[in-house]
């Protein structure tokens, strides 16, 4: 679904340079857009042998046809794993508790309200992000 005509293909209103590229130098060249659409018959074999190959390589079927056709550039993409669905969603909600933590813990240190409980959060959100990041280390590893 898109929500502009075929020839809006300018950013969105208000966005801004990333960080990291902050002057926009070094963008790709414009591509022509893909208007058009080819269509082909193919027994049921050949189309879930086209699907698997596709999704073995981590690209969609059509970025497969174009590249056979050296049509586009390989580029071969890390694929992203498979992740159960219910620990992404813990992940995120302890993503939105530590957030509120550090707002907390930014605010007070803010207006020089440092006090015990205060400092007690602050120890253990740095506990925190250590053990998260021997965790990551470890999972590299793998």
């Amino acid at each position: 679904m898109s929500y502009g005509c075929a020839d809006d293909t300018g950013p969105c209103e208000g966005r801004q340079a990333s960080p990291s590229n902050p002057t926009g130098a070094g963008k790709a060249p414009a591509k022509e857009p893909l208007t058009e659409t080819f269509v082909f018959r193919c027994t049921a074999s050949e189309k879930s042998q086209l699907r698997a190959k596709a999704e073995a390589a981590g690209l969609p079927a059509s970025t497969l046809l174009r590249e056979a056709l050296d049509l586009t550039e390989a580029r071969r993409r890390k694929p992203v794993p498979r992740v159960d669905p219910a620990l992404v969603l813990a992940v995120g909600r302890i993503g939105g508790n530590l957030n509120q933590i550090a707002r907390w813990l930014n605010h007070t240190m803010k207006v020089s309200r440092t006090d015990l409980d205060t400092l007690t959060v602050a120890r253990r959100l740095v506990v925190i992000e250590r053990q998260l990041a021997a965790l990551l280390d470890e999972a590299r590893e793998c």
